[in-house]
């Protein structure tokens, strides 16, 4: 993991915290807000492990940014210069004038790419060298199941039911097949595996809301 991309985790993690902390900054809550910071580094980190996991398994790498946008219409050189961090201003402005009520998580991006170790290793008729789209869906798939279990496994843990929340919030939004966030990149590679994500997503976010 190079030195840009930990800066660019960093960010999301502060990103993420502050989107779920609106509240607790409000009231200067010092400790309720570390909580949350340790939350988000939890969620943040348990996606991109689960992506580099699988990603590495499959003889590729994945590195991860905030999400950035450069393109602003359709027709060609409908673009600005310089590509903007929408994966912070969005989350933080949808949080602000919804006073804490909308938790956009929206904040990560990911990009896959083949290991020259693959070409070597892979090889017969139903080999690929370069990286596919099911194949990147694959590496994105593996960091939200990764999300959803520690979601999971957090409500069983007394005084974590809010890493449940903030983990099925996260994937609920990156689900969204939009730009280049986890969901857009995992159903254009196996729609079958996004409608299935999806699904599974929804269950634990219906638990989530009417979790007391």
């Amino acid at each position: 993991m190079g030195e840009s991309e930990v800066i660019q985790i960093i960010l999301a993690i502060v990103t993420l915290a502050l989107v779920n902390g609106f509240a607790e900054i409000v009231k200067i809550d010092v400790t309720a807000f570390a909580k949350i910071i340790v939350i988000a580094a939890v969620v943040i980190l348990v996606n991109v492990a689960g992506k580099k996991i699988v990603a590495s398994r499959l003889d590729a790498d994945v590195e991860h940014e905030i999400w950035r946008v450069q393109r602003y219409g359709l027709k060609e050189g409908a673009h600005i210069q310089n590509s903007v961090p929408i994966g912070v201003i969005l989350p933080i402005f949808v949080g602000v004038i919804t006073l804490g009520a909308v938790n956009l998580s929206t904040i990560l991006t990911y990009e896959t790419r083949a290991l020259k170790r693959r070409a070597a290793r892979r090889f017969g008729p139903l080999s690929f060298t370069e990286m596919t789209d099911y194949h990147n869906a694959l590496v994105g798939a593996a960091g939200i199941v990764c999300v959803l279990i520690a979601a999971f496994v957090s409500y069983w843990i007394p005084g974590f039911g809010g890493l449940g929340i903030i983990a099925t919030s996260y994937v609920f939004f990156n689900m969204f097949p939009i730009g280049k966030l986890d969901g857009a990149q995992i159903f254009f590679g196996s729609r079958v595996l996004w409608a299935t994500l999806v699904v599974i997503t929804l269950i634990f976010m219906s638990y989530a809301i009417l979790l007391p």
